[in-house]
């Protein structure tokens, strides 16, 4: 029983000894660690000041920290799609992300270029990492849930008659698509290249040069994605909606006059209004009355309802279970609950050069 009871507490020695080698916290400037992989401090600052809002420019700390938090976590899910993005050998080529530098410096000159980097702290490197990771996430996503979504024809149909009020046209409405350019540095730009015009001059020359590649026939919803700097509707390749007849004369008369003036499919010129700069796609017009599921627009709209909402879905449930399967440890999230709110001063970040 003596030899017993000493063997025992061997064991539960060596096991102390090997928990606390396991919980060891690492550096100070690391906030997580994701499958081995360090996610430091500045790399959350980064991302951080660059998403930083101007109408709060100076958060509380409470809402920094929330704020940092929610960078964090976008950081660890992007790690974790990477990790399996390079394990399924789907990480973007060096060609395709010299293709989409390429395209992104194209409105600009190399001077504009670079202050836009600048604006936002990054590095020609660090832009091209950004490149790498959306190019590749693009591609994990296509595999895992693009390529599984599928709408049958019953699930076009139980949608239409669950909501036919919804296909009932009161009046003339017309579906719109836009690029908005403003002439000024705008922190809260969610376009996919982050691209911002921040001069008057700067806006015209950025005007001038999407209106050469929606000539040349280059798509208008993706050039939308990636330069529109309207937050709303440029992660919906410029996609505004159906906009009644009426609700256009609350509309800038110049905009009204465009949107008369178009044929579905037809693209405005460069639209100049006091704040902005506006390029318009009319995409459809609908005359008013009940629309029946014979019509193909109706059966694209919902099916294109359909597949954005199981696509947002499938992501969702992805992301999870590769959470589910990843380890990660959130430093930071630790700090903060432990602190009661406060981040720690040995770990409080440096402030931007």
């Amino acid at each position: 029983m003596k030899r017993f009871a000493a063997a025992l507490g061997c064991c539960a020695l060596a096991l102390a000894v090997l928990g606390c080698h396991r919980d060891t916290p690492p550096g100070p400037d690391v906030w997580a660690v994701v499958n081995g992989h360090e996610i430091k401090r500045d790399e959350v600052e980064k991302f951080y000041r660059t998403s930083a809002t101007a109408e709060n420019a100076s958060p509380s700390q409470e809402e920094a920290l929330s704020l940092k938090l929610g960078v964090l976590d976008n950081l660890i899910n992007n790690e974790i799609l990477m990790e399996l993005a390079q394990k399924q050998g789907l990480v973007a080529t060096d060609g395709e992300v010299e293709d989409n530098f390429t395209e992104s410096k194209a409105p600009y000159t190399e001077d504009e270029f670079q202050r836009q980097l600048k604006n936002q702290g990054l590095t020609v490197d660090d832009f091209k990492t950004q490149i790498r990771q959306k190019l590749t996430i693009q591609k994990l996503f296509n595999r895992e849930v693009t390529s599984k979504v599928s709408i049958t024809d019953q699930d076009v149909s139980d949608f239409f008659n669950q909501n036919r009020a919804q296909f009932n046209i009161p009046e003339t409405r017309y579906h719109l698509a836009q690029i908005v350019v403003t002439p000024r540095k705008d922190p809260q730009i969610r376009n996919r290249k982050n691209d911002d015009a921040t001069t008057d001059a700067e806006a015209k020359r950025k005007c001038a040069a999407l209106m050469e590649k929606i000539n040349a026939g280059v798509d208008f919803s993706e050039l939308a994605l990636d330069y529109s700097e309207d937050p709303t509707t440029s992660v919906n390749g410029g996609d505004v909606g159906y906009i009644a007849e009426s609700a256009l004369d609350k509309t800038d008369p110049l905009l009204k006059k465009a949107v008369l003036s178009l044929k579905p499919g037809q693209t405005s010129g460069i639209i100049a209004l006091k704040d902005a700069y506006y390029i318009l796609k009319l995409l459809g017009r609908e005359a008013p009355g009940q629309r029946e599921l014979t019509d193909p627009q109706v059966q694209q709209t919902i099916r294109e309802t359909l597949r954005t909402g199981k696509e947002q879905l499938l992501k969702a449930a992805f992301l999870n279970v590769a959470r589910d399967n990843s380890k990660v440890t959130n430093y930071l999230a630790q700090q903060v609950l432990e602190s009661a709110g406060k981040l720690p001063v040995a770990t409080a970040p440096a402030a931007p050069k």
